[in-house]
């Protein structure tokens, strides 16, 4: 009966994708996708990799995020300029976003309905519609990522 490694799961979702299984693609890629879907910052995950020994650069980890997101096994969510989570749940959904405590919720993306969007510019198409349902709530409520 084959063991598996405890990094081969990564491993293999790395070489499915295309990419070369790395040292630290293969850590950063465990610390993403082996707990279910969640949104994180970089600087959320270069913390998560220090904290388990994963030796990598800020910049090394926005390049890994950026490359994830590239081969489809991240969903970039940009929330202004300079501020933006990644979203291992890549199916068609829209977020809740909450500006004071800075969490994303997911929305399925049946609970919104458009009636009409405008017509895109001569040669172009709509690729995706992205919601973003900003959020905000009075000083002193839990201002947790609800469950």
């Amino acid at each position: 009966m084959p063991v598996n490694r405890p990094y081969q799961i990564a491993a293999e979702l790395l070489t499915k994708a295309g990419l070369r299984p790395t040292r630290q693609r293969v850590g950063l890629s465990r610390l993403l996708f082996e707990h279910g879907d969640r949104h994180i910052t970089a600087e959320q995950l270069h913390g998560e990799a220090k904290a388990a020994g994963l030796r990598v650069s800020l910049a090394t980890i926005y390049n890994t995020l950026h490359q994830l997101t590239a081969v489809g096994m991240l969903r970039e969510v940009v929330i202004e300029a300079g501020r933006s989570y990644f979203d291992t749940n890549v199916s068609m959904h829209h977020h809740f976003f909450h500006e004071g405590a800075g969490w994303l919720l997911d929305v399925p993306g049946s609970a919104v309905i458009l009636d009409s969007l405008p017509a895109p510019p001569a040669g172009t198409h709509v690729k995706q519609v992205d919601v973003i349902i900003r959020l905000g709530g009075t000083p002193g409520e839990d201002l947790a990522v609800p469950q």
